[in-house]
């Protein structure tokens, strides 16, 4: 039985520079992570550091690209919903689940990426 849950946006395979910032320990922390995917309602990404489970952060993504004369830089606010270990020394990988939709996303995406998605979030 698949017990993968039903998307309801399409999640891109896009691997770009997305910088978090968080409330740690009663002072802000920031946090350079990749992208591995993302939707317009989510991201996920691999970092080197583990952000608690339920963190509120607001995140930029960087988004670059022959098409594009300068990066795009699209901010949102989300929550993390998952944080899951890639093993020893390999880092984790971390849900964000957004606030708002980042509407932005799919008019900025380089060209091709659109047929790289799964039926997403």
């Amino acid at each position: 039985m698949d017990d993968r849950r039903e998307r309801k946006y399409r999640r891109y395979s896009l691997v770009c520079p997305v910088y978090l910032e968080f409330q740690s320990g009663g002072s802000a922390a920031e946090v350079e992570t990749v992208s591995e995917n993302m939707s317009i309602c989510g991201l996920l990404v691999r970092s080197s550091s583990m952000i608690p489970q339920h963190t509120p952060v607001t995140f930029i993504i960087r988004i670059e690209g022959k098409q594009t004369f300068h990066p795009i830089r699209l901010m949102g606010a989300g929550r993390i919903v998952r944080v899951e270990s890639r093993g020893l020394g390999a880092g984790f990988a971390t849900a964000i689940a957004c606030e708002t939709p980042i509407a932005q996303l799919e008019e900025h995406l380089p060209v091709g990426e659109t047929g790289n998605f799964w039926n997403s979030c």
